[in-house]
């Protein structure tokens, strides 16, 4: 795996081949491998596009997908998962949250609004990581200065004797500044309390009447004065651990180059973006003759230039989204594909179809992820001092009851496994703390005691599982 030494994309992501990308969702993701497959073909041909030369580049637009699968199987997962790990700006949005324009309710614009704010967001984070070290030290030592003023110098008409004093005294401080400096970085006066000169910054918002309607834009009326006039300070008494972070800020604000970083974030935006779609088999047209198309037909519409390649205007500037990759996902399960008006089917030219989960899979998920279920509930309990031990036949019986319950019930995919390991660790759960290490072994038995009366009764597990 090249995963460390990996090259970074035109837009700031790590440079993955598909079978890199694969395996790296894998760590976190059982099965579906041809979704895995598609999703990964459809990131490596951006890294491809990139390297294009010429006005070819531009013509070479995005293969958006469409995932069908019922829920619980991992469609999110995927999209979101990959996203993270190439650092590519993410939104996740409900199709059923948006109405078509001049009805009460979000606009699609307000996607591309969503992803330009966390692509500020994550920008300026990775950042302040960056110059973490740096502005720590910064932030320390006004904490320093603080707590143990620089003595004043000797006057130049002063004596001997009286310039020897003031240079021991001197010395005398830097030894306890210097020693002050230790404790503060290493967290040992974070509780102590010190009092500091801080802005008064409280941001005032407008609401803006746009063509799309009202939108909060959350637009600070300082950057549009210009930060006309002084800004006002006050003393406050605050943890030293409360002042370092108050000073971090202050570094950082003074350290970025806030036009630079929105440039680039734009840029990240527009090249390496990625919109999520969830939910989009609710706004297919399914009874045309209810009512008006407000959120359905209508919104179908109102995402077509979007998907296809439009300009949007936001706080940061204007966003061109010819380049953003779109993933709509539904479960399809009254609903066809072919519901969707043609114009919007055709901008989703990959389809992938995410199977639903067997006991095996449901198996695998408990144990195999990095993130496996069972060891989230290790590790929680054990805070509690309660020592779980999951056995083969436990984690077995776990997935097939999932199963069963997903057959009798309603399918939820692996989402059954948190409500089946919640109802069999109850006892346990609430019987914790423990005064010293308690071991609970979760074995086949266990398990069954537990969940497997409730499954017995269909009327009763529709309630509890």
């Amino acid at each position: 795996m090249r995963i460390a030494g990996n090259s970074e994309g035109a837009g700031g992501e790590i440079e993955l081949t598909p079978a890199e990308i694969v395996a790296e969702l894998d760590k976190y993701i059982i099965g579906q491998d041809k979704a895995k497959r598609t999703v990964a073909i459809a990131i490596r041909n951006r890294y491809r596009r990139a390297r294009v030369e010429g006005q070819m580049r531009d013509e070479i637009i995005p293969k958006n997908i469409l995932m069908i699968g019922p829920t619980g199987v991992g469609k999110t997962e995927v999209a979101r998962r990959m996203a993270r790990q190439i650092r590519a700006p993410f939104v996740k949005v409900e199709a059923t949250k948006f109405t078509e324009v001049g009805y009460v309710g979000r606009d699609v614009d307000s996607i591309v609004r969503d992803l330009a704010e966390i692509a500020v967001r994550t920008l300026k984070n990775e950042l302040i990581a960056e110059l973490s070290e740096k502005l720590t030290d910064a932030a320390a030592w006004r904490i320093v200065d603080i707590l143990q003023p620089k003595p004043k110098r000797a006057h130049p008409a002063a004596g001997a004797e009286d310039i020897e004093a003031a240079r021991e005294r001197t010395e005398q401080a830097e030894r306890v500044r210097a020693k002050l400096y230790e404790r503060i970085l290493s967290g040992a006066m974070d509780d102590e309390k010190v009092r500091i000169q801080v802005s008064e910054t409280a941001p005032k918002f407008m609401q803006v009447f746009s063509s799309q309607g009202l939108e909060e834009l959350g637009m600070n009326l300082q950057e549009m004065l210009g930060d006309a006039g002084p800004k006002s300070r006050k003393e406050k008494e605050v943890s030293v651990a409360e002042a370092r972070r108050i000073f971090l800020e202050e570094e950082v604000e003074q350290e970025l180059d806030h036009e630079k970083l929105v440039h680039k974030a734009i840029e990240r935006v527009e090249q390496t973006g990625m919109v999520f779609i969830d939910e989009i088999d609710k706004i297919t047209l399914g009874d045309k003759g209810a009512g008006p198309d407000v959120s359905r037909g209508g919104v179908q519409r109102d995402l077509l230039p979007l998907v296809e390649g439009t300009t949007v205007i936001t706080k940061y500037g204007p966003i061109k989204t010819n380049h953003i990759l779109f993933m709509a996902a539904g479960a399809f399960s009254t609903a066809k594909p072919s519901d969707l008006i043609p114009e919007f089917q055709g901008r989703f030219p990959l389809r992938v179809e995410f199977d639903s989960l067997s006991a095996g899979e449901f198996e695998r998920i408990l144990t195999e992820p990095k993130n496996a279920l069972t060891r989230q509930y290790e590790e929680l309990l054990a805070t509690d001092r309660v020592v779980l031990k999951f056995t083969s036949g436990g984690v077995k019986a776990l997935a097939r009851l999932a199963q069963k319950a997903n057959r009798l019930l309603e399918d939820i995919g692996a989402r059954r496994l948190y409500t089946m390991m919640e109802k069999v660790l109850e006892d346990v759960s609430f019987d914790a703390p423990f005064s010293k290490p308690k071991t609970v072994k979760v074995d086949r038995k266990y398990v069954e005691e537990r969940v497997g009366d409730i499954l017995a009764e269909k009327d009763l597990a529709e309630y509890i599982l």
